[in-house]
């Protein structure tokens, strides 16, 4: 049985628009004024909003098996990609672009083909609670999903909804599976449905916590600085992270904002007009320090310091960095819940 695109739309989260694309369906996670907002602002982030990050399939159904036919297409510099499927929690196949090559340690910018990929997946017998994550780093657009014939499928909604906002790291780079990203770990430990608007190569951008969502966010995530420390100079950074939380606040006054800083990064050392990268956590608390719905999260230490646990060896974290990434976040936000 073929799933229209409605059905689609139904069991899918963290989209907020859709479009078809010759007789193909494609998620959005970014609605079409904050797209229209990145087509003039660089094309590079332009081209990264048609991503999937933090969205998946999440539904019941007692159907055995569960077909799907999509095409992938270039958003970044990453060319790899994973769709991951879970039954009941526990991970059963992977339809990717990968598995059948060798993955380098330095694996971020591995030559992988994109296209149109097919599988049919088996769910096993009974009902059962399916999670499909989908793709943080290509364009993805649904040809065809299908279930058994007189099977049921029933859509699964998050009790909360957290909207996120970042760089690259939590866009996704450079998990190979998209179910080890951390801010998936920390939507699932919020009970919420991730609404990911993290953008690689981003810093704070004031314009964009402007344009509200149509949903009331029970939690907001943010986590920039890297790139800001990178590029810009001290100044220019008060004044973009000030506007940013300025804003942020304004649009969502009542909604509970977690903040990390960023994680330490390999080319820390180097000089740059800003300064001492570990200049950017204490900016960061001083310039939020009177907002009360804030709180501000160290993230310096999350990753070891070692770059086996980073996908380029220096900024990226590869899935088991991401592991630690996640569960000591997880262990500064459960107090803060």
């Amino acid at each position: 049985m073929k799933l229209s695109f409605e059905k689609i739309k139904e069991i899918a989260t963290g989209a907020v628009d859709s479009y078809t694309e010759d007789g193909m369906l494609h998620l959005r996670r970014f609605t079409p004024e904050q797209v229209e907002l990145y087509r003039v602002r660089r094309d590079t982030f332009y081209n990264k909003t048609f991503t999937l990050a933090g969205m998946k399939l999440l539904f019941k159904t007692d159907s055995k098996n569960l077909f799907m036919k999509f095409k992938t297409e270039y958003a970044n510099s990453r060319k790899y990609f994973s769709i991951d499927v879970f039954v009941n929690g526990k991970l059963v196949d992977c339809i990717d672009n990968f598995s059948d090559v060798e993955i380098p340690q330095m694996y971020a910018t591995m030559e992988t083909p994109l296209g149109v990929f097919s599988k049919n997946i088996s769910l096993g017998d009974g009902e059962k609670t399916v999670c499909v994550y989908l793709p943080w780093s290509t364009k993805t657009l649904f040809e065809e999903i299908s279930v058994d014939d007189n099977a049921f499928i029933e859509p699964i909604k998050p009790q909360k909804k957290l909207l996120v906002f970042g760089d690259s790291i939590t866009q996704g780079y450079d998990a190979l599976r998209p179910s080890n990203r951390y801010i998936t770990k920390i939507a699932d430990l919020l009970c919420a449905e991730e609404y990911n608007k993290a953008i690689g190569g981003e810093m704070f951008f004031p314009e964009l916590p402007k344009l509200k969502e149509s949903f009331k966010p029970d939690y907001i995530f943010v986590s920039y600085g890297s790139n800001d420390w990178f590029h810009k100079d001290v100044e220019t950074f008060k004044v973009n992270c000030k506007g940013f939380f300025e804003n942020l606040t304004k649009s969502y006054p009542d909604t509970k904002i977690f903040v990390a800083t960023p994680i330490w990064r390999k080319d820390m050392t180097e000089e740059r007009k800003f300064g001492d990268f570990k200049m950017v956590d204490p900016l960061i608390r001083d310039i939020v320090k009177d907002f009360e719905n804030i709180s501000v999260i160290t993230g310096y230490d999350f990753v070891p310091k070692d770059e086996k646990y980073f996908a380029d060896l220096r900024l990226h974290p590869n899935d088991e960095g991401f592991k630690y990434q996640a569960e000591n976040l997880s262990k500064e936000i459960k107090p803060l819940i």
